[in-house]
């Protein structure tokens, strides 16, 4: 329910707001982590900084290879 044009502050309010009323510190600090690390992700991507898939699972599969062995 984010407005685009909400501000970070308006946005942090209302992921605060979507968590259950027992929630944490810890677990509003959690969530501020993943949310900042999902957006420095989409600003990367934005910026052409991302790995194709095609490379990504080529070096998975042979990372796995070598754990294989």
């Amino acid at each position: 329910m984010t407005d685009i044009m909400a501000t970070e502050k308006e946005n942090v309010i209302e992921m605060i707001k979507e968590l259950p009323e027992d929630a944490t510190i810890d677990d509003i600090i959690y969530h501020l982590y993943v949310k900042k690390k999902i957006q420095i992700g989409i600003d990367q991507l934005d910026q052409g900084k991302g790995i194709p898939h095609e490379k990504v699972m080529e070096n998975a599969k042979k990372r796995l290879e070598q754990w294989l062995k």
